[in-house]
């Protein structure tokens, strides 16, 4: 991507005064190439019709809200794109409301009331996130895992892979093991 201006968003929020807010933000910043809509079905159709670079989303939405949408876009077959950075928007930034969204397959969070900072910090992150997709039987989305943990010894990562310990041989291919 060359530049900014390159960028095609899509601003998915119920509220009116909201879209046109961070829409003036985001062109203030150098992105003109955003689309709106106001409900989930409408963000899907502008998906399927025009490339998306990023999502940005509230999470309270009406009839469904931006988690039910999160999990649309990752786990539908009929998904324009289940790999599209999504960043979610809420006042509500409580532990229990982000793991929630973490685990609908957000990449992101933008706090309410929003700042011209926060918001180009976080498109920053979402747009050169390098973490992998990981899906398994109640997730799909980036990688939960942000940062490596310092006491990590190797090359198990979770406490369930310690038993695999046992074994003496494990598959090199295996992107577990891989630095």
């Amino acid at each position: 991507m060359a530049s900014l201006s390159d960028l095609h968003l899509l601003v998915v929020d119920d509220n009116a005064q909201m879209r046109h807010l961070l829409k003036a933000l985001l062109r203030a910043g150098g992105i003109h190439r955003v689309s709106e809509a106001e409900t989930a079905p409408d963000a899907l159709a502008i998906m399927r019709a025009h490339p998306i670079d990023l999502v940005l989303l509230d999470w309270k939405m009406a009839p469904i809200d931006g988690l039910a949408f999160a999990r649309m876009v990752r786990w539908d077959s009929r998904s324009p794109n289940p790999y599209i950075p999504i960043l979610m928007l809420t006042a509500h930034t409580e532990a229990s409301r982000v793991e929630a969204a973490r685990d609908a397959g957000v990449t992101g969070f933008v706090k309410k009331p929003i700042s011209a900072r926060l918001l180009f910090e976080r498109l920053t992150s979402a747009l050169t996130d390098t973490r992998m997709f990981v899906r398994s039987d109640d997730f799909f989305g980036p990688d939960r895992r942000h940062a490596a943990v310092a006491d990590y010894t190797g090359p198990w990562r979770r406490s369930s892979d310690r038993a695999a310990e046992a074994g003496d041989t494990f598959d090199l291919d295996d992107m577990r093991f891989r630095a």
